[in-house]
């Protein structure tokens, strides 16, 4: 199965003739990791089975009875139960506790460097301000179906990486992975290879200066929020400089975003109470593209877990949005965007003592 050629992907053309010497040395440099283990080897924890086959065809929609009924598998040939090729990968994903505790390292500057050959690429790329990353293609190719029982190995290698190329996105180096699945008994059953473009971007071209007697066009405002019966009381609270969280007047359960029922008892009504707006970070995002010109880029967008338990998402201001980790402490500041609307964002909170109070 194949979805995107490489070189189609990104317009990548082959580099001049003549590479200076510092090119040179970093492809040789880069060739050596060829053929070696690109990381760890990795046995799937738990066999394949029917519930996890059952949550995949869900989510994607997937209809086929192969995947779900035996009957209908043997009518087309096989000898049960199958999973869909494209869950292939999922099989072998490490899992959310391994995930965590790798991003929470490297968010420590924990993260060693192993001597995995994808490691030392990336970190040889890294160093020759190759930093940005896109997915070009993955190809698989199966000797067999994935079964009901199997517990899969995976293997990976660094196959290749590229000379540098010069394609739309920035010059860079296309690195695939070629990962082998064998079963229990060491038979092969799948290989999938995996290309990436790492690449330095393309310098934004100047913006033509403006006649200095040619006012700039106004910003355009921020898209509006759909406010109904339901949720004005928060962005009225916003206006006055508070942050309103909803409370079930039945049972007190907090609630965000504003509903007509509680959650847990059903009762129709409620009040609010006010947040102090401190909070920790609990997931975020930065956004580069698609940019609408309401906004600044990057733009981090987070969601806040207020110490009264909700959470809440806001833009997050004065950070650099590649210092931004899980778990930093924020405070609300109530920002008036323009004349109607007033919304919540989050900047990091000031230590204790400072002398600076929150805008909540």
């Amino acid at each position: 199965m194949t979805t995107t050629d490489a070189t189609e992907a990104t317009g990548a053309t082959e580099a001049p003739e003549g590479a200076d010497s510092a090119k040179a040395a970093l492809f040789g440099a880069l060739k050596t990791y060829e053929g070696k283990p690109a990381g760890p080897t990795f046995t799937m924890a738990d066999p394949v089975n029917q519930p996890m086959i059952r949550h995949w065809v869900e989510a994607m929609g997937d209809e086929n009875p192969v995947y779900a009924d035996a009957d209908a598998a043997r009518a087309e040939g096989f000898g049960g139960v199958i999973a869909p090729a494209t869950m292939l990968q999922a099989w072998v994903m490490r899992g959310y506790r391994a995930s965590a505790e790798a991003d929470a390292a490297r968010a420590a500057g924990e993260a060693p460097v192993g001597e995995w050959a994808q490691d030392r690429v990336f970190v040889l790329l890294d160093e020759a301000g190759f930093t940005s990353v896109v997915a070009t293609n993955c190809d698989q190719e199966y000797r067999r179906p994935v079964v009901l029982g199997d517990r899969l190995t995976a293997a990976s290698v660094l196959e290749s990486v590229s000379p540098e190329k010069a394609t739309a996105l920035g010059d860079g180096h296309f690195v695939t992975t070629r990962t082998d699945f064998t079963d229990e008994a060491g038979e092969p059953v799948a290989t999938m290879r995996f290309r990436i473009l790492r690449f330095r971007p393309k310098a934004a071209p100047a913006a033509p200066a403006a006649p200095a007697d040619v006012a700039a066009p106004p910003r355009m405002p921020r898209p509006r929020p759909s406010i109904t019966e339901d949720n004005s009381f928060f962005f009225e609270g916003l206006k006055q400089g508070r942050l309103l969280i909803q409370r079930c007047a039945s049972c007190g359960v907090l609630r965000h975003p504003p509903r007509p029922a509680c959650a847990e008892c059903h009762s129709l009504e409620w009040d609010t109470v006010e947040s102090s707006g401190r909070g920790t970070v609990f997931s975020f995002v930065v956004v580069h593209h698609p940019q609408i010109p309401s906004f600044d880029y990057p733009l981090p967008i987070a969601v806040v877990e207020l110490e009264e338990g909700t959470r809440l998402v806001g833009d997050l201001v004065g950070v650099d949005p590649g210092a931004v980790s899980i778990g930093m402490a924020v405070q609300a500041e109530l920002v008036a965007v323009d004349d109607e609307l007033t919304l919540a964002m989050f900047r990091p909170a000031v230590p204790p003592g400072a002398g600076t109070r929150g805008g909540a």
